[in-house]
């Protein structure tokens, strides 16, 4: 299995979900310039966090005009695996792969800090290695991390249970407490906080790497937990 992660000019996070899936997880794992147009070799395609294009416009909404990003819907057509994170997560909403939007936390303010997260369904290729109601620590890092959506958007996710990711003592404002959701296929996956920089003991702190061993089981054809 191979893992692609999209690099644009701005991403800052990219090293870090490089040093998780090679380094921790030891992993096949290729960077991917943002004008990319050939993906097909990939598994599995992570949109880092950072600040994509400067966020100059609304986050994530450069990035999400990028060429990469037509290949990247494709991609996601076929069922294969995407996720975004952090700013990733922004992409994903500003290109129509996930449904809402990311704008200004509630306290106008940008947050860094450890947020405590609840698993709400482990029915994904991203939570299969984790138990439904565990509680795990991630850190954040974001000043637009505000999760909204209208009522039939919310209706959705909750009948359809694409509500993997929920704070508990919500940081940003996000309705629903909502942290991260997938898409309706399950292979697309959104999430604010970082789980690539829970990875490391050495850091003190290894709840997302679950979410990542998760994924390798997913595509090694294996089974939850």
């Amino acid at each position: 299995m191979k893992f692609g992660i999209i690099v644009f000019p701005g991403s800052n996070c990219d090293i870090d979900c490089y040093y998780a899936l090679k380094i921790e997880l030891n992993q096949e794992v290729e960077y991917i310039w943002h004008d990319t147009e050939n993906i097909d070799d990939f598994d599995c395609i992570i949109l880092p966090g950072g600040f994509s294009y400067g966020d100059y416009l609304r986050c994530g909404a450069a990035a999400a005009n990028t060429r990469i990003m037509e290949s990247v819907k494709e991609h996601a057509q076929k069922g294969k695996l995407v996720i975004g994170i952090c700013n990733g997560f922004q992409v994903l909403t500003e290109v129509g792969l996930l449904p809402g939007a990311l704008i200004r936390n509630r306290n106008l303010k940008f947050i860094c800090d450890t947020s405590v997260v609840k698993i709400e369904n482990i029915d994904s290729p991203f939570t299969n290695q984790l138990k439904k109601g565990e509680i795990i620590n991630l850190p954040i890092a974001h000043g637009e991390g505000n999760y909204v959506a209208d009522e039939d958007t919310l209706k959705k996710l909750k009948e359809n249970e694409q509500i993997l990711f929920t704070y508990q003592g919500n940081p940003n404002g996000s309705i629903l407490d909502i942290a991260g959701i997938c898409n309706e296929k399950r292979n697309v996956l959104g999430m604010m906080p970082h789980p690539e920089r829970a990875c490391e003991a050495l850091l003190g702190n290894i709840d997302g790497k679950a979410i990542f061993e998760s994924i390798i089981v997913f595509l090694q054809g294996g089974e939850s937990k």
